[in-house]
């Protein structure tokens, strides 16, 4: 621990990296960042944008769940509930019965309803507020371990499954025909997603956690030329936004989350603006 420290303030001899709490905030922005990024691409690609705003949303409801049944571990029962809830969206999506975002849209409302719900009764609320935008400064160094191993896990996935699920994205008929077990990839994937917006939620925050992982993506998109570019730019926009938004949050007292966002929201604008000016030119 104390070597990753000396290391931070050799590279950044800077007066914020004087703080322990900065040095781990930034340790986890350094692993949260490039994972968001690289999430984020197939999470757009697969028009999963709404679905990854109702796992968040949904974080409320599994501390609901975890209070109820007595469980102490607040990330367990967010967690589980996370990923119960991301299957069960999944199998209802494929009914085809009526609209996805539809159907997403009705779980999101109706979660996030339940958890502010059961955990307002009798006014507690007010503990629990933090996970609604997020605090990153009060990051472990046990939880930058834990998100690690996600981080690792999410890259496997990213390298092994990427181009079965890029061709789902294309044409999930074509997909099939190729024996790409599409229901399994596509419930690995949601799986995926709930355990890294889950793991991360405390830090972010549930407003906000989606903007996260479709912003930098989103960018990307009106910048690259090609698949390789796409992917690139997106990690690259979602460290620089991460570490740009908490060293600003820092110097001016803002909440790192949001401040993260906004950042990602400007490069956003700023590369749609851009492309429109290359097309017209």
């Amino acid at each position: 621990m104390n070597t990753v420290y000396k290391i931070i303030e050799s590279i950044l001899p800077f007066s914020w990296t004087e703080y322990n709490f900065m040095k781990n905030a930034l340790l986890a922005i350094i692993i949260i960042s490039p994972m968001f990024g690289s999430m984020g691409t197939m999470i757009v690609n697969n028009k999963m944008a709404f679905f990854s705003d109702a796992l968040g949303h949904s974080a409320l409801t599994g501390v609901a769940i975890g209070a109820i049944f007595g469980i102490s571990d607040v990330n367990l029962s967010m967690l589980i509930f996370a990923v119960v809830f991301a299957l069960l969206l999944n199998r209802i999506k494929r009914k085809k019965t009526v609209s996805s975002d539809t159907v997403i849209s009705v779980f999101a409302s109706l979660s996030m309803a339940i958890g502010l719900v059961v955990l307002s009764r009798g006014g507690n609320f007010a503990k629990y507020s933090a996970l609604l935008v997020g605090d990153i400064l009060s990051i472990s160094w046990d939880e930058i371990g834990y998100l690690l191993i996600i981080f690792i896990v999410s890259l496997l996935f990213w390298l092994f499954c990427f181009n079965k699920l890029n061709a789902i994205s294309i044409n999930e008929t074509l997909a099939k025909s190729k024996n790409i077990r599409v229901a399994l990839l596509e419930d690995l994937f949601s799986v995926l997603i709930a355990v890294i917006v889950m793991s991360s939620v405390r830090w972010i925050g549930i407003l906000i956690i989606n903007a996260l992982l479709i912003l930098p993506a989103a960018a990307s998109r009106n910048m690259a030329s090609n698949v390789r570019e796409y992917h690139l730019f997106s990690v690259i926009i979602s460290l620089f936004s991460g570490i740009c938004g908490l060293i600003i949050s820092f110097y001016a007292g803002f909440a790192a989350g949001p401040t993260i966002v906004i950042i990602a929201a400007l490069i956003f604008f700023a590369t749609l603006l851009l492309s429109l000016i290359l097309r017209h030119n």
